[in-house]
């Protein structure tokens, strides 16, 4: 069934907008935004792939709104049917991808943090994920890594250095969540799913995320010509920020 304003549509970020981070998304939260997709369209667009999108928000996550985008919208959905898949290793390469893995794991030996756990870089079809501290670390080694991390700023000095060494190779540096920061060609930022919204379907695209600023993983779609940007705070802010908009 068609929203009441189709021609408006929101687009949202999953962790710290949908769910705390890497958390799950809660049966009220669910139902708001199922509530919501009758008011308007609804998009989804996450940094993470498709499997963790569905470990956050649920199986089928992909055919539950009009709109899904996974790793950015490099794997894409419309009305649950699938659009376009594009991967890093195809537009890079095997011999520089080779370069980045090598490089970031020299790097990552020399980085002095109180606990290391595994899976350092996670190799997704459209970026690279890496984390200091290891995607296998708990919910408190999380937490705790996080506080060192403002600190000490581990990722946004590496980002730096890796901007240095792979000046050539035109990629983007994303921090996001709490303990890792995405690579991938520029322009494959959260924009890239834009293009599956043509300007003529819709007068508004709203989009709501917590990581908008300069460097975070929703700032270039949060300042996008196309968008109007909304930051949240948390699941409860994104449930506030949209009643007054759209419910009321």
């Amino acid at each position: 069934m068609a929203p009441a304003n189709p021609r408006i549509i929101a687009l949202f970020d999953v962790d710290g907008t949908l769910t705390i981070p890497r958390g799950e998304v809660t049966p009220d939260m669910m139902q708001f935004m199922k509530s919501l997709s009758e008011k308007i369209t609804v998009g989804i667009v996450g940094g993470s792939d498709l499997p963790k999108q569905e470990e956050q928000l649920g199986e089928g996550i992909a055919k539950v709104f009009p709109y899904n985008f996974s790793q950015n919208g490099l794997v894409a959905y419309k009305n649950g049917e699938l659009q376009e898949i594009q991967t890093i290793a195809k537009f890079l390469g095997e011999d520089n991808i080779k370069k980045v893995v090598n490089w970031t794991l020299k790097y990552l030996a020399d980085v002095d943090i109180p606990v290391k756990r595994g899976t350092f870089i996670e190799f997704r079809s459209g970026m690279m994920n890496i984390s200091p501290i290891g995607r296998n670390c708990s919910r408190e080694e999380r937490n705790d890594y996080e506080k060192i991390d403002l600190v000490q700023g581990i990722r946004k000095n590496m980002v730096a250095a890796m901007q240095k060494e792979f000046s050539d190779l035109g990629l983007t540096y994303s921090i996001g969540g709490q303990i890792s920061f995405d690579v991938f060609p520029t322009g494959w930022d959260k924009t890239y799913c834009l293009q599956y919204l043509p300007e003529g379907d819709f007068d508004e695209v709203h989009f709501f995320g917590d990581k908008t600023f300069e460097g975070g993983n929703d700032y270039e779609i949060f300042t996008s010509e196309r968008t109007i940007g909304h930051t949240v705070t948390s699941p409860e802010d994104t449930k506030e920020q949209c009643t007054k908009l759209f419910m009321s």
